[in-house]
């Protein structure tokens, strides 16, 4: 997602979907030439780019969107995928997306929020290129923004943590301090405290989205302080799930159903974002010239395909698990909120009065925590 502050290399990689994802990388001044073109390349009509800002087999937010991309280009063979990783979120990613609209790239996904305004600016120049940003604020008539209702998620395996915990001490890694990240927190927090009044979150920013030395140094220090479950928001879970395993608690995962397996014990489930759908649908739109009609800003819900919650672990108690089913059914048949009024910050100011619901907007713009979050507000 944000800022990656080493680099030694720009991977390029051309995904033909045709029987099997054929990958090739090449330093940025190497003057090796391509490989030939096959016959599913000869015969695609349609060319995406993706842009990573890690590596695609992190098995978090990298990887979500790698295996997105190559769904969507085996659901539609006539498409190939253009791929960079280890972009970091600076000029770079301008030069990569302009390198790419030169190889015929007809749909960018710049998968970063950090990627935000250098993508915008380069999508002013290219109107008839049209562009998918993940979680972003900003939008253009050639450029529009998705995520999907993660919160709801969230708050669902808030419950899971809220009745898991034995010392009433919930732990939060994230990368930066984004409206996002934030959204994400309180909505996890409300679910703990939905069962459990006395659940805390403690929360620690490392202020990188890929930092696997401060990740397992912030998981230390929140085991430390006490917290028996934690989960995260950073590029890849990997190091924060397996410092959790190491240290005997419970870990919730977040962006990709694939980093269950390094916690084998202690995993409770966790949210797995599931692009490949959508994608596709968006490739199909722009094909019949309806794309820019489509919402500016998509967010898909629960009852969407964009999202999905990861298989239970083995330690999770039944009835633990038919409370969460139980509210996710509520959510996707919108009976229940998940900011619904009373909601107080952690200062005690009144945020949502009681019988309001907080706007949906909340998740591009909120700026403040919920009670029993322990962090402060930038």
């Amino acid at each position: 997602m944000f800022k990656r502050l080493s680099m030694n290399f720009i991977a390029l990689c051309v995904v033909a979907a045709a029987a099997a994802v054929l990958s090739t990388a090449c330093g940025e001044s190497s003057s090796t030439p391509a490989p030939a073109a096959g016959a599913a390349d000869a015969q695609a009509s349609f060319t995406m780019g993706i842009i990573h800002v890690g590596s695609k087999t992190d098995a978090g937010y990298n990887q979500a969107h790698a295996e997105a991309a190559a769904l969507a280009a085996k659901n539609l063979p006539h498409v190939k995928v253009l791929v960079a990783e280890n972009i970091p979120e600076s000029a770079d990613v301008s030069r990569v997306i302009e390198n790419m609209i030169s190889q015929g790239a007809k749909m960018i996904i710049p998968a970063s929020f950090g990627y935000l305004d250098p993508a915008l600016d380069v999508a002013a120049k290219y109107p008839d290129v049209m562009f998918n940003h993940p979680a972003g604020f900003k939008q253009a008539d050639n450029f529009h923004t998705y995520w999907a209702a993660s919160d709801q998620h969230s708050y669902a395996l808030g419950i899971a943590a809220g009745k898991m915990t034995k010392t009433n001490k919930l732990g939060f890694v994230g990368g930066f301090q984004i409206p996002n990240v934030i959204n994400t927190i309180n909505a996890f927090t409300l679910g703990a405290r939905s069962v459990n009044p006395k659940a805390e979150m403690r929360v620690i920013f490392n202020n990188a989205w890929s930092d696997p030395g401060k990740e397992a140094a912030s998981t230390n220090a929140l085991v430390d302080q006490g917290v028996d479950v934690i989960t995260m928001i950073v590029d890849s879970p990997i190091t924060v799930v397996q410092t959790a395993e190491q240290r005997g608690i419970y870990s919730v995962g977040f962006h990709s159903t694939a980093v269950q397996s390094y916690a084998p014990k202690g995993w409770i489930s966790g949210i797995g974002f599931t692009w490949g759908g959508f994608f596709t649908r968006e490739i199909q739109a722009i094909e019949k010239g309806t794309w820019k009609s489509n919402p500016k800003n998509l967010i898909g819900d629960l009852n969407s395909d964009m999202v999905a919650l990861a298989p239970w672990g083995s330690a999770v108690p039944d009835d633990v698990k038919a409370l969460v089913e139980a509210k996710i059914a509520e959510f996707k048949a919108g009976k229940a909120q998940v900011f619904s009024g009373p909601v107080k910050d952690n200062k005690g100011n009144l945020k949502i009065p009681a019988g309001q619901v907080g706007d949906p907007s909340l998740m591009n713009t909120i700026d403040w925590f919920v009670e029993g979050v322990i962090a402060k507000a930038s």
